[in-house]
């Protein structure tokens, strides 16, 4: 018996706190009481009366909800649950009116209206009805709780998931980028360049950025383009009058929160495919706030269309695909197209 209350004790403290089971069956056993003592006008009878019965609804509604519905219910055995709850309605009728007969009143069940006999149909129907709509109140309010609790515990779940798989991702954005940049900087030392200062200034802005400064799933688009712009930089060292580049920004812009990190991969895939031999690098940016919630982002650049696009682009683009999938789920858009010798990017997403 002490091993039964201990895992009643241990579920009932797992779900809905114990102060407010009390305050739940004290709030019901009064509204009870003020019911039928009006409807019969007699509150002492409806007191007494209740008095049996609520303890007999207590142990039947934790009887069902901790025991057999896990055992039969969550088992898919139907027909048991329902013969248990018969026999149990059958043996709380009798435990039921002779406590009532005994300790409350020699008539059984005035609101009948009618003298009833100890063993009386209709008297098992009234109990069983009263016994099945007690069970079936209180049980539905646990499982909607323990739904609601279940519900909140997958969503925080789903949020952590979320969040390791895009930090996952941002890990993988950029590391071929310092080893590059890491190895430009060598060759320029070994040179003795003047370049090779800025070059540490401009890698450690970014390294910067990366490590302390995004520290959440969003972050500033005008930060995000200045680091554009330091990549940008770091580029032009390396290759010189071989780039050109252009950003256009329409719209405002200076309260928008973007993903962090998100488009510097569009911005490395031109840079990555777009040198081919001793030709230029041409790439062409755009972004675009909306007045309806919404920024765009465009880029273009020149590529080798005897590569395939995926083999340039694809680990970016499936990077990107599927952490706007978690951040947006579908409400964004991507599309990736070929014109000739020009790759196109255009990149839609909300900003509320």
């Amino acid at each position: 018996m002490k091993n039964i209350i201990s895992i009643f004790k241990n579920k009932i403290r797992l779900t809905i706190p114990l102060k407010y089971h009390i305050f739940f069956w004290l709030s019901y056993f009064t509204f009870n009481v003020v019911r039928w003592g009006s409807y019969f006008n007699d509150y002492t009878y409806s007191l007494k009366s209740n008095l049996v019965e609520f303890p007999i609804h207590i142990i039947i509604v934790y009887f069902n909800v901790y025991y057999l519905i896990p055992k039969f219910i969550l088992t898919k055995k139907y027909w048991k649950y329902i013969g248990s709850i018969f026999v149990i309605l059958i043996l709380v009728y009798f435990v039921r009116s002779g406590l009532i007969y005994f300790l409350v009143s020699k008539t059984l069940s005035p609101e009948l209206g009618r003298e009833v006999k100890f063993i009386d149909v209709n008297h098992f129907i009234v109990v069983a009805l009263g016994e099945l709509y007690a069970v079936t109140f209180v049980t539905a309010i646990k499982l909607l709780v323990d739904w609601t609790i279940e519900k909140r515990r997958n969503e925080d779940l789903a949020q952590l998931q979320m969040s390791t798989e895009l930090k996952y991702l941002r890990t993988q954005i950029q590391p071929h980028f310092f080893f590059n940049t890491l190895n430009n900087l060598y060759a320029l030392t070994l040179k003795k360049s003047d370049n090779a200062p800025r070059l540490v200034l401009k890698l450690s802005d970014i390294m910067q950025y990366i490590l302390y400064e995004v520290v959440s799933s969003k972050a500033n688009l005008l930060q995000e383009i200045n680091h554009i712009n330091n990549f940008i930089d770091i580029e032009r060292m390396r290759f010189k009058d071989r780039i050109e580049f252009d950003m256009d920004i329409t719209g405002e812009i200076d309260s928008i929160e973007v993903p962090p990190l998100l488009y510097l991969s569009f911005v490395e895939n031109c840079f990555k495919h777009g040198l081919n031999g001793n030709d230029k690098v041409k790439v062409n940016m755009s972004f675009k706030s909306l007045n309806n919630g919404y920024l765009e982002f465009n880029v273009a650049n020149n590529f080798n269309p005897k590569t395939s696009v995926e083999e340039n682009h694809g680990i970016g683009i499936v990077n990107a695909q599927r952490r706007l999938q978690l951040l947006f789920s579908n409400d964004f858009i991507l599309e990736t197209k070929v014109q000739g010798n020009i790759y196109n990017l255009f990149l839609k997403i909300p900003v509320r």
